[in-house]
């Protein structure tokens, strides 16, 4: 699977998943640090990328405005990233990454919800 990973991603999460041997790429790597969230769905949705974000502002932009690509919202802290990190593992061998590219994913540290996009 493919991520683009939003500035607000915790660097731990970052090594994650790149010990996991994801194909990860920041924000920041390719300058959208301060981008608006309609930029970097776009940007995913064009590089085929599921956005890992911490924000949960996305999910009004996938659903209302059906902007963008996949999208995985964890909703984690430092006490609970090693919780959210073994739902966020289970997640990513749950789930194909066609599933996960069409649906917004919130991983929270007892489980998770994965909501489809409709079908247009």
């Amino acid at each position: 699977m493919k991520f683009l990973l939003d500035q607000d991603v915790y660097a731990t999460t970052v090594r994650f998943l790149s010990n996991s041997g994801y194909d990860i790429v920041l924000a920041a790597q390719i300058g959208l640090a301060q981008a608006d969230d309609e930029v970097l769905l776009r940007v995913a949705h064009e590089q085929g990328r599921i956005l890992i974000t911490r924000d949960r502002d996305f999910g009004n932009l996938v659903f209302v405005r059906r902007l963008g690509a996949g999208v995985i919202y964890m909703r984690i802290s430092p006490s609970t990233q090693n919780a959210v990190h073994y739902e966020l593992e289970r997640v990513l061998t749950t789930y194909s990454s066609e599933e996960s590219a069409k649906a917004f994913i919130v991983i929270e540290p007892a489980g998770h919800r994965i909501r489809k996009f409709p079908v247009t």
